[in-house]
């Protein structure tokens, strides 16, 4: 920098890059969301954009295995750029999910027919995502506004492709969307604050690290419409089971053949909240620790990110640390901005576990009551499981409990 009036006596002048988002894909208004996500393939792809179309309709009929049977085999290779593959990701992976569990958790189909499987893994390769349904597809990539001169709210919004579920389907996406954008402000917070220990700017660091608390509030106002918008029974009943995975999944113990690609079966990690990039990045700037089964799985979900955001995080982590900078500056501010952040986050995450107790806990409990009535019972091999294959409760309990450890003691 031409201004070197800051720099601390003896030390020359830093020459580490300053971080920006436009390097990792990261959208200066949309965060972590695929700004303005296409609707259609060309028109060579059209067999595969009427079953996406269609496809509640289609699971519901039990009409999808006999549709997808008949699907032509069609290469990746016409498909231009990345806004045309990621759709193509989306497509393929949500006809995937409902390909396997067409007849729910106990009748899994075990075997991925080629003319799936082989585009779904040849598009994943070009994408560096796995050959399954991810946060990407299900949300970064899968919005549309109705209104673009609006703004970004459920009324306004629609998925691209969607699953059975009806408005609870809808809902469970849409709010996770604008999770992803209220999330925008404290991506940004984070970026000056890196740099603002790069610079070194106290009084710039103070000021991203209140943002970013305000930022982290409004995350979890953000993820309470799903109490407006997402019926419990419903999501634990129907839409679920279209978010699980073929990796510890004991319904799916073996995992997936993908034809023509592996003859030995494959496993990968059902659809999760903990492939959202931006508690990782929150994680890592704060220097929050995990226990090694959490921190094993959370850093397992790195791999189902596009590359660009994972390589974000990992840009965040060999950063200069933000912990040491607050403790070395013996400033009582700062320290005390830092908790604040620290304890927005851990308050993030009791709100999610008593989202998870209403929408998978209480509903399975419920559910079974109603099994010894004449309607089909909910999913059995998944009743403590979250979609991505943990303990749910026992693992989000410990990533808060790694959270709230984070906080630094106050002197004096």
């Amino acid at each position: 920098t031409a201004d070197n009036t800051m720099e601390p006596a003896g030390q020359t002048l830093t020459t580490a890059p300053l971080l920006t988002l436009e390097r990792f894909h990261i959208s200066e208004e949309y965060g972590f969301l695929l700004p303005n996500p296409l609707k259609e393939l060309p028109d060579h792809y059209r067999p595969w954009m009427e079953i996406a179309s269609k496809l509640p309709h289609l699971i519901e009929t039990h009409q999808l295995r006999a549709q997808v049977n008949e699907m032509p085999l069609l290469s990746c290779r016409l498909l231009k750029g990345y806004r045309e593959q990621h759709l193509a990701h989306v497509v393929l992976s949500f006809i995937t999910m409902g390909y396997v569990w067409q007849e729910g958790d106990t009748q899994p189909r075990e075997v991925l027919p080629r003319n799936l499987a082989l585009p779904l893994v040849e598009v994943s390769r070009h994408l560096g995502l796995p050959p399954i349904l991810v946060h990407a597809d299900l949300v970064l990539a899968n919005w549309s506004t109705r209104d673009p001169g609006r703004p970004l709210e459920i009324r306004n919004m629609d998925p691209i492709v969607s699953f059975p579920g009806g408005e609870s389907m809808r809902g469970f996406i849409l709010v996770t969307v604008l999770v992803e954008k209220a999330a925008v402000p404290g991506i940004k917070a984070l970026v000056q604050a890196v740099n603002a220990i790069l610079k070194p700017s106290l009084d710039l660091l103070l000021q991203a690290l209140q943002r970013l608390t305000l930022s982290i509030r409004d995350i979890t106002r953000a993820l309470g419409q799903m109490h407006d918008y997402v019926d419990a029974d419903v999501f634990y009943a129907v839409i679920r089971i279209f978010l699980s995975g073929w990796k510890d999944n004991p319904a799916m113990p073996a995992g997936l053949v993908y034809e023509g690609v592996s003859e030995e079966p494959l496993g990968y990690s059902g659809g999760s909240a903990a492939q959202s990039t931006v508690l990782h990045a929150f994680d890592e700037f704060l220097g929050v620790r995990h226990s090694k089964e959490s921190a094993d799985f959370l850093h397992r979900m790195r791999d189902y990110m596009p590359p660009a955001h994972k390589a974000f995080i990992e840009e965040i982590h060999s950063a200069p640390s933000l912990r040491d900078r607050v403790l070395s500056s013996g400033n009582g501010q700062l320290l005390t901005a830092y908790n604040q952040c620290v304890e927005a986050l851990a308050a993030l995450r009791s709100y999610h576990i008593t989202m998870v107790t209403k929408y998978l806990i209480t509903a399975a409990s419920r559910a079974k009551g109603r099994r010894t009535s004449h309607l089909p019972g909910p999913p059995r091999a998944l009743e403590e499981r979250g979609t991505g294959g943990t303990a749910v409760l026992r693992f989000l309990k410990s990533v808060r409990d790694g959270t709230l450890e984070a906080t630094l003691p106050q002197s004096g």
